[in-house]
């Protein structure tokens, strides 16, 4: 009886200890990346939208405060108005990060904005009445940290989507994909020329 308690005994240490050697091959195998750098990408995302959201609320009071000193710059105005109205009207839908029509989209919206800004702050270079404003200076230094926040948050998840992206569709990661991850796709990424990711340039 002894004898075979102690069979069991070693039987029963010697599958955990198999186990405990299966769990961290599969760490070093990386069997975990894949949900790993997924949720990587969906928090740099996350922080793209934000500051894009940060952005666009900047928008109204640029605007507003423009206005008063040179209302008769309509068409800057406007399109700075109508870019913003596109950012945050336009329905970002659930899968976006891949959906490619979806993802260009909100590229293209953003950067047409990106666009609109930078025109406006062309011509308000003709104002130093405007320039000189307390207010106008704040949303400026405000607009200016925004684009840089937009700059380090986009890279991220260019760097997020790169390190997941590679994961899925080389080994062992394509592996573990075809037997774990099935729902694991390619997901979209920033595309657009250098030129038009350019952020508006902010000047004091």
């Amino acid at each position: 009886m002894n004898q075979n308690f102690k069979i069991k005994k070693n039987i029963s240490f010697s599958a955990f200890l198999l186990l405990i050697t299966l769990i961290f091959s599969a760490q070093s195998c990386g069997i975990n990346n894949i949900p790993t750098y997924d949720e990587a990408v969906k928090a740099s995302w996350s922080q793209v939208l934000n500051q894009y959201k940060r952005r666009a609320d900047l928008v109204p009071m640029l605007v507003n405060t423009v206005k008063g000193y040179a209302a008769h710059e309509k068409s800057v105005l406007v399109g700075v108005t109508e870019a913003r109205a596109k950012v945050t009207q336009t329905n970002i839908p659930a899968d976006i990060l891949t959906n490619k029509a979806a993802f260009a989209q909100f590229q293209q919206n953003q950067a047409n904005l990106s666009g609109a800004l930078s025109r406006l702050m062309v011509v308000m270079e003709k104002y130093p009445d405007l320039k000189a404003n307390q207010n106008f200076i704040e949303l400026q230094s405000q607009l200016e940290g925004t684009e840089n926040r937009i700059s380090v948050a986009r890279r991220d998840y260019i760097s997020a989507v790169q390190k997941y992206n590679t994961e899925i569709r080389t080994v062992p990661g394509s592996w573990w994909r075809a037997l774990m991850y099935k729902d694991a796709v390619v997901k979209e990424n920033f595309t657009v020329e250098d030129a038009v990711q350019t952020a508006p340039e902010v000047k004091f």
